[in-house]
């Protein structure tokens, strides 16, 4: 041999077998060893042959071909686009390819001078090292990884982790043996797959598979990286795995595996509530508000405790069981108040289960707001509240209606109110004045002719009052805001009218005390209006002789005061009034619709007295709380 320092051995189709050293290769044959002289020095990681005699000696820098005993070609990594080299090689004896699986990752297929095809970890290969290489009895690859153990065929590649039931992830190398059982070396110990369970897995990649674990416990020693020599694993003729371990040869035989057939007993050993020990002599009814809830357990099996495995389910709560590894507690904080049922099933060191297992049955009080009594009462609240939001809205509509219906009836009084103070006065003045051109038109013509001039005048007035009303009806009609003016002014009007009607006119006389204050526009009109009914009432149905009005500005009341010496009212018409007319129903609506009181005494042949109050605090523009009930009061009636 080229030295005495051995890294590598193969044993090709033909019986040889080729050693590699640190100073060159050579193969066994005829009882000695034949070096190889052409092929280059340096350390080899892997060797791998194929049926035609072709050899595949991977190095550091380079990946060199041998044929019957020759160097053929010398390949540089870099010519292939990698900066690492293939830990391991394996010749596919089906595509008459080379697979490489690289030390720092990765994996490819070498084929005529050229890599085929490539994978990585963006293609679901295990990331890191690829350190063994397996082809299975389907024709599918499977690689062992830093990461889990890889499977690739037609294209199609996964890898199975220990999110899917491995006991770990590193994986130094594969073997398949007789049975078609995966064996796989881990940095956690030696493994065993069942083929149905890869099977189940290659057609639901997202299924947990069941696996043995054989670990320093059965005998086996295991480390985390490669060892540097490939294969680390060989199967022998009678099916025995020979394997390179951490501090020597181990040897397994598949057919032959030591079995604890006997299930394990389980058992539920305590309880906890919110960290205090449960008294099973109280009972299963745990009390209400329970926050956190465990329940430990354990399974009597003494070979290999540590390799016991659990499974547990809270019916009631758990849709599925939960495999909780070799943890003897279940612990839950969120449990709501009802029936529940614990059961839990273990398994031996050979991975045969006890599916019986034990159970608990318990009961989680309810507090009171957790009653079905509470939540119906809430429920009927809720109800109750809804039907009282919904009378409720019904009463508010229904009186925002009758507001509205309120606000259209009295808009028709006011509106009734205003054609008898502007067009029935105006008319009943036209004919005053008509009644007096016909006494005079055979008697004196031209005195007649006055008379109808001056009825045409006021037939254009009141034309013109018409034309006025609905906007009058918005706004003041009394420009001023000097009632004493605006009642003078009326006078001189009326006794226009009757001068020309050739009536007696009385006199009028008005009077104001206090500083005048300024009013609200509207409630300026409406008292106007109340007081000019009064004096038109006195010149022309009571035959007065004389008319006070007096108009009082002090600091608790608006007063004005209308009286007369004339015929008096008839008591039963203060009340009641005349059918037809409707001057004083009028006035007493106008007063009471502007927060005022209106007084109104009379005796046959002692004349009238009208008197209208109105308090300050609605009646003086500049006091706020007025001026906001008349927003207010306007806004309603509208």
């Amino acid at each position: 041999m080229p030295d005495d320092v051995l890294e590598s051995l193969f044993q090709d189709d033909h019986g040889r077998i080729w050693v590699s050293t640190r100073h060159g290769i050579a193969y066994f044959e005829n009882g000695r060893f034949i070096p190889v002289s052409a092929a280059p020095v340096g350390t080899v990681h892997s060797i791998a042959g194929d049926t035609a005699g072709n050899l595949w000696v991977s190095q550091d820098h380079d990946l060199f071909h041998l044929l019957r005993g020759s160097v053929v070609e010398l390949i540089p990594w870099a010519r292939l686009g990698r900066k690492d080299w293939a830990d391991v090689l394996f010749a596919d004896p089906v595509q008459s390819g080379l697979w490489l699986g690289f030390r720092q990752s990765g994996l490819a297929y070498f084929k005529d001078d050229q890599i085929r095809a490539s994978y990585s970890g963006a293609d679901g290969l295990g990331e890191g090292f690829v350190s063994s290489l397996q082809l299975d009895r389907d024709g599918a690859l499977w690689a062992g990884t830093q990461r889990g153990l890889s499977r690739t065929k037609n294209g199609r590649l996964g890898t199975l982790t220990s999110k899917n039931g491995l006991p770990c992830d590193t994986v130094l190398w594969v073997m398949e043996d007789n049975d078609h059982s995966f064996w796989l070396y881990m940095a956690c110990g030696l493994v065993r797959i069942a083929r149905s369970e890869l099977d189940a897995w290659v057609a639901d990649p997202k299924r947990t598979i069941q696996a043995r674990v054989f670990d320093s416990s059965d005998g086996v020693r295991s480390h985390a990286t490669p060892t540097g020599s490939n294969p680390g694993v060989v199967k022998a003729a009678d099916g025995k795995l020979w394997f390179v371990a951490g501090d020597g040869v181990g040897v397994i035989d598949p057919r032959h595996l030591p079995v604890n057939k006997l299930p394990p007993p389980v058992h539920v050993e305590e309880v906890k509530v919110d960290g205090n020990p449960w008294d099973a002599s109280h009972g299963w009814r745990l009390p209400a508000l329970t926050r956190d809830l465990e329940i430990h357990y354990t399974a009597l099996s003494l070979v290999a405790p540590e390799k016991n495995r659990f499974k547990y389910k809270l019916e009631g709560r758990d849709s599925d069981w939960k495999d909780a590894g070799n943890e003897r507690q279940a612990s839950y904080t969120d449990l709501r108040p009802r029936n529940y049922r614990f059961r839990v099933m273990a398994s031996n060191n050979s991975g045969l289960w006890n599916e019986t297992g034990d159970s608990l049955n318990f009961s989680i009080a309810p507090a009171y707001y957790q009653t079905a009594w509470f939540l119906l009462s809430c429920v009927a609240a809720c109800l109750a509240l809804l039907l009282l939001l919904y009378r409720l809205r019904l009463h508010q509509i229904a009186r925002e209606f009758n507001a509205r219906l309120e606000g259209r009836v009295d808009e028709r009084l006011r509106v009734a109110r205003d054609l008898h103070d502007t067009l029935l006065q105006s008319f009943q003045g036209l004919l005053l004045q008509f009644q007096g051109a016909r006494n005079l038109v055979k008697r004196r013509p031209d005195d007649a002719e006055q008379v109808l001039d001056s009825a045409i005048d006021n037939a254009a007035r009141a034309i013109t009052e018409a034309r006025d009303a609905v906007h009058e009806m918005r706004s003041s009609t009394v420009v001023t805001n000097e009632l004493a003016k605006a009642i003078r002014a009326l006078g001189e009007e009326l006794a226009e009218q009757q001068t020309a009607a050739k009536v007696d006119t009385p006199a009028l006389s008005v009077e104001v005390e206090g500083a005048s204050q300024e009013l609200h526009p509207i409630l300026r009109d409406e008292v106007y209006r109340i007081a000019g009914e009064a004096v038109r009432n006195a010149f022309r149905h009571a035959g007065a002789k004389r008319i006070e009005v007096e108009i009082r500005y002090d600091a608790r009341k608006l007063r004005v005061r209308v009286r007369d010496d004339g015929s008096g009212i008839d008591a039963s018409l203060l009340n009641e009034g005349r059918e037809g007319h409707y001057g004083l129903p009028g006035m007493r609506e106008r007063a009471k619709a502007i927060g005022g009181q209106l007084e109104v005494w009379s005796e046959r042949g002692a004349g009238t007295e009208v008197e209208l109050t109105i308090p300050v605090s609605v009646a003086y523009a500049d006091r706020g709380r007025g001026a906001r009930w008349f927003r207010r009061k306007v806004g309603t009636d509208s």
